[in-house]
Order: structure tokens, then C-alpha cells, then sequence
């Protein structure tokens, strides 16, 4: 695919919008913005099963409620600001300064800390397309232009494509590694050869959400890949492996003039001490961790295995889901899931991605799978 093929999104005017007569002015790049669409929860009662967002189905790892119970004894003051004790236990945890590190409300929240800290009106942001949709929402609220580079027919970045889309414009590209919502990863010889082709200004944010559930070995770690190259920056979240989605607690490892940034650019007290105390506990329970990943993974081959054997073309996931191709058919297929106790995630004519869950919830995924397959 040739670079004239890919065709930026448009800036949304930066001019205020009217406003009707009494009211506030509002800014017009608001106007028509993405409606980031959480997954559906689960209909009451037993039997049902909610996989439409990518948690973990498990409780909090061993330790982590008593620490959270015992933070929230002092919700009448405020959290450490600095988030300095979870630093501190990230820091040894990846080897890392701390001066390289930045804590956000989530890997979304940090995310757009990154568009506030390097993009506005004028600014070209890249990612592919699909992956994750918040990475439109935050680029349009930050006025800069979205770049959207087509995955390629077997569901992965093309990047060679995203290279070749770079211009002088181009001030942030996402890499969504592995990819939500199709699950692939990219492996270190192509990403490699793709930083190498990106102009040390622009900055690479290898967005590694579902890190822990990878088990391809040629998938690289960005930690790695960040210590070599200033102009890269590694997002990480509390909220799927480690099971802290309703805490949202996620960070950033980048090089110090970066990470100084998004310290600028975050909410101050965003971060509560409950969601620090729970982080810091987690990591410190990583062989339950491991476990309990270990466990999911086998899960999702298992999902793989029994979709393949009904006659479904699945890409090879390295996420804690899987993502069904089902163009038109995706609004039918999710209906067909949630008459039977399980809802997913469809995206409207395109696929549709199901969280792996429990055996229980998953094995009612594979009756559904198998029965609206022999349906069509």
C-alpha cells in the first residue's frame, strides 16, 4: 500500500463555535466527535456472562483488596500526588529511573496525557485502523488531524503502509501491540525495521495493554525496545492481567523529557491511593499473576482450537480475546450471544471481539459460534 493511498482523517475546525443567544461557547472541534462505546454489561441473573470489555474474569490477586480496603480508611485526604510509592515499585520492578516514569487514569488516560503533551491543530497523529477506539477520540479533542492507516488482509498493522504515510505533520504514531480489537502482535524484526524508518522527532508509542497474555517469543517487549531509542514510549495498564479495570491505574516508561511531560500534562490527584495501594500490591503477587495468566491463555486456545473446528477463520491472538470477521453479520451474531446469556463486543459491518472468560462463559460462546455458523 502506497503512502498516496492513505487519507488523513480531517481536522475538525478550530474555530469556537456559535453559541445560542445566553449559552457558552463551546469549541467546535467537539462537534461530531466519536462516541467511545463501553461493552455491554451482562443481563442479570445466573448463566450470564459479560464478554463485551477485556477484564480479567478473576477477582483482585491475593493481597490487593486488604491493601485497597485499607486505603480507603483514608478517602477524607488526598492521594499522594506524586504517585510515589508505586513509582518507586515500578522502578525496580522494569529496571528503569523513575524520572522515566508516569502514572495516568489508565493506558487510555496516560494515552491522551500524550496528545495534550505533543499534538494539537496542524498535527498529523497515526495509527491503524482498526485498533483502538480511543485513539480517534483523543486525537480529535486535541485538535490534531487523525491519520488512519488500513490493517492488512490478515487482520495486522501494515507497516510498511504507516511508514510511508509519515510527513512533516506527523507528530505521534500508535502502535497497538497486540492489537485491539483483532489480536494480532507484530514481531521485533518488522517493528524494528519500522522505527528505523521513523524520523527520531515523531514520537512511537507502542501501546502494550495485553503484554502479559503474549506468548509468541518474537513478540519484543517495548521496555526493551525503549532503552535503545529515545523517541519510543511503552504504555502498560493495571486494568486487564492484573484485574484493576475499576481502578484505572495504568503508566508510561519513556525517556525523561517525555515522561516529564505527561507528569505536566496529568490530572493532579488523579491517580486515587486506593488505585496506587492496589497496583503496588499486584505487583508484588506476580507468581499468582502468572497463574491465573497462564490459565486465560489456555482459555483462549482452547476458544481458537473450538472455532477453528466449526469452520471459523480466527487470526492468531495474542490478547486476552479473539476477533471474528463478520462483516454485516456482526449486529446478528452479538444478538444471537446475548439470547443465549453471553453479550460481546460487535463493531457495526466490521467484526465482532470476544473477551476470554471462564470456561463456563466461553464454552456457551462455542454453542452460539457453532450454531450461527451452521445457521448461514
Amino acid at each position: 500500500m502506497s503512502a498516496s493511498s492513505q487519507h488523513p482523517v480531517p481536522a475538525q475546525p478550530t474555530a469556537q463555535a456559535t453559541a445560542p443567544a445566553g449559552g457558552p461557547r463551546l469549541r467546535a472541534v467537539l462537534e461530531g466527535i466519536p462516541a467511545y462505546a463501553p461493552g455491554r454489561p451482562a443481563a442479570e441473573g445466573p448463566g450470564s456472562f459479560k464478554l463485551s470489555s477485556n477484564e480479567n474474569p478473576y477477582p483482585p490477586l491475593p493481597g490487593v483488596l486488604e491493601s485497597a480496603v485499607a486505603a480507603a480508611g483514608s478517602l477524607n485526604r488526598y492521594p499522594d500526588m506524586a504517585c510515589s510509592g508505586l513509582l518507586a515499585a515500578l522502578s525496580e520492578h522494569f529496571a528503569v529511573p523513575v524520572s522515566h516514569l508516569a502514572v495516568g487514569t489508565g493506558s487510555a488516560g496516560v494515552a491522551q496525557q500524550l496528545l495534550q503533551a505533543t499534538s494539537g491543530p496542524g498535527d498529523e497523529v497515526m495509527y491503524a485502523w482498526r485498533s483502538f477506539e480511543a485513539y480517534p477520540i483523543i486525537t480529535q479533542v486535541s485538535g490534531a488531524t487523525s491519520v488512519r492507516v488500513p490493517l492488512t488482509a490478515s487482520e495486522e498493522h501494515d507497516l510498511p503502509a504507516m511508514a510511508d504515510a509519515v510527513t512533516e505533520r506527523t507528530r505521534l504514531i500508535f502502535v497497538c501491540n497486540p492489537n485491539n480489537p483483532t489480536g494480532t502482535a507484530i514481531r521485533r524484526a518488522e517493528l524494528e525495521r519500522f522505527l528505523d524508518r521513523v524520523p527520531s522527532d515523531v514520537l512511537v508509542v507502542l501501546d502494550e495493554a495485553y503484554r502479559e497474555f503474549v506468548r509468541d517469543g518474537e513478540v519484543p517487549d517495548g521496555v526493551e525496545l525503549y532503552r535503545e531509542r529515545p523517541n519510543v514510549c511503552v504504555l502498560r495498564t493495571f486494568s486487564k492481567a492484573y484485574g484493576l479495570a475499576g481502578l484505572r491505574v495504568g503508566f508510561a516508561v519513556a525517556h525523561e523529557p517525555v515522561a516529564a511531560a505527561l507528569r505536566k500534562t496529568a490530572v493532579p490527584f488523579g491517580v486515587s491511593q486506593i488505585a496506587q495501594d492496589a497496583a503496588v500490591a499486584s505487583l508484588g503477587a506476580e507468581a499468582a499473576l502468572l497463574e491465573r495468566v497462564d490459565t486465560l491463555v489456555a482459555e483462549r486456545a482452547r476458544v481458537t482450537a473450538g472455532l477453528a473446528e466449526r469452520g471459523w477463520t480466527v487470526p492468531r491472538s495474542q490478547g486476552n480475546f479473539v476477533w471474528l470477521r463478520l462483516g454485516e453479520d456482526a449486529a446478528a451474531f452479538a444478538t444471537a450471544c446475548e439470547r443465549e446469556g453471553v453479550t460481546v463486543r460487535p463493531f457495526a459491518g466490521e467484526g465482532v471481539r470476544v473477551t476470554v472468560a471462564e470456561p463456563e462463559a466461553n464454552d456457551v460462546l462455542l454453542r452460539v459460534a457453532a450454531a450461527f455458523r451452521e445457521g448461514r
